[in-house]
């Protein structure tokens, strides 16, 4: 599968703001709880394992790119490190991460797990954008 350049920098559709971000960090936790009711899993108590979808949404809906390694993926927008789940337990525990290694988004099981995430994230995208503050 070929990458579709996530870690491109892309154009957002909304400026980043702290209050944009503030906004998008609420709606992406009210979705990550839905998607664990849905799984039939525990109610997440914050972002934790969120990183793909997180970071996903974050280029979708403000751009820039997306970065990361095996552990944890972010993003850098607007010459900034942004990250919804930096105060989840799992970021928390981890020693470096925002650690950057390009070469892990060439890997074809990375490429096609973050494919696999990209449906239910345009409809996130698409429901955050259709509900303007």
């Amino acid at each position: 599968m070929e990458s579709p350049g996530w870690t491109t920098a892309r154009p957002g559709q909304l400026p980043y703001t702290y209050e944009n971000f503030a906004r998008a960090k609420v709606f992406l936790f009210e979705k990550w709880r839905e998607r664990a009711v849905e799984l039939r899993l525990d109610t997440p108590v914050d972002l934790s394992g969120s990183c793909k979808y997180g970071s996903l949404f974050m280029q979708a809906v403000f751009g820039g790119t997306i970065r990361g390694h095996f552990q944890h993926q972010y993003n850098f927008i607007d010459g900034r490190l942004v990250d919804l789940s930096h105060d989840a337990a799992d970021v928390g525990r981890m020693c470096n991460p925002y650690l950057h290694e390009p070469e892990y988004f060439a890997i074809p099981e990375l490429q096609a797990s973050l494919a696999r995430c990209l449906p239910r994230v345009e409809c996130w995208t698409a429901e955050f954008l259709a509900d303007p503050p």
